[in-house]
């Protein structure tokens, strides 16, 4: 689904590319699909939110993004190119959800290593590590091991090393998870930031009050995009106070919108079919580990 902007054009429509273009993705594990079809257009310099629940096919759409997996069907350009690239994998920043940290080196050492990982060296790999870690004010702990680092701690160092190489694209598994609320006020900060200054920021969440963050919020559901707009704009159409209120709404609408054209096809296809839905409309929605178990994401 492409975006759209206020005066009714695409980013693409208005000269700006795509930082991630996606037609009729699919992925399947085993039985269960994770992603159905799924149709997207992120322009660049947009900060995203892909938003719903576990299992929903959002760190499935980032891993294949960064080239850690292949679609069952498909296709997906990221920067213009095929994901898992040499070009894409350094202009891209990919925080997972599990640390992708060595807990026996220091922050800064972290840091430096996956700076060397994208290509830096010399001055600009030192001045790049050391605004880093100030931006998520680590300064006091750089020298410390990960292994002694808090949880909030070790988010916040999982960041410095996704974005130490100030990359293009950004692409942030549920960031907050575990961030008590002013870190996590700091890192919404640091993202609206960083979309200001032209970096596309991608940010999955189940939190539907960070939701409002994003210039654009995706909501997924079942590996399908079940709505997509500015967060105003998704509460105007359901009429909702809140964006748990206007998911649940979509999502309502999505299950009764296909229950309709299920039963329509089994009608066309007669008794003799017996009005079964296909496993395009009845895939199970399980959250199995290749959805939510990954690590090590983090490097190109």
């Amino acid at each position: 689904m492409l975006q759209r902007n206020k005066d009714g054009t695409s980013g693409l429509e208005r000269g700006g590319a795509a930082a991630i273009e996606a037609h009729g993705l699919r992925k399947q594990f085993g039985e269960r699909l994770a992603l159905s079809g799924l149709d997207l257009s992120i322009p660049a310099g947009a900060m995203y939110g892909l938003v719903g629940p576990n299992g929903a096919g959002k760190t499935t759409l980032f891993r294949i993004a960064v080239g850690l997996q292949r679609p069952s069907a498909g296709t997906m350009l990221v920067l213009g190119s095929e994901p898992g690239t040499l070009a894409v994998r350094q202009s891209t920043g990919y925080m997972t959800q599990a640390e992708a940290l060595y807990g026996d080196l220091t922050v800064e050492q972290n840091v430096r290593f996956f700076g060397k990982l994208y290509g830096l060296t010399g001055v600009a790999l030192a001045t790049a590590v050391d605004d880093v870690i100030s931006l998520v004010d680590l300064r006091d702990r750089a020298d410390s091991k990960v292994d002694s680092l808090s949880g909030g701690m070790r988010r916040r160092a999982s960041l410095a090393c996704a974005t130490v190489h100030r990359p293009k694209l950004l692409l942030l598994d549920e960031p907050t998870v575990g961030v008590d609320p002013e870190l996590r006020a700091q890192f919404w900060d640091a993202f609206s930031t960083w979309a200001r200054q032209g970096t596309t920021i991608v940010v999955s969440t189940h939190h539907l009050d960070e939701a409002g963050h994003c210039h654009t919020l995706g909501l997924l559901r079942d590996g399908r995009l079940i709505a997509e707009g500015a967060p105003a704009d998704l509460l105007s159409q359901t009429g909702a106070a809140t964006m748990e209120e206007a998911f649940l709404a979509f999502a309502r609408r999505g299950v009764a919108g296909r229950e309709s054209e299920a039963s329509k096809i089994g009608e066309a296809a007669g008794p003799e079919a017996g009005g079964t839905r296909g496993p395009e409309s009845g895939e199970p929605r399980g959250t199995g580990a290749p959805e939510n178990g990954d690590r090590g994401g983090g490097s190109p």
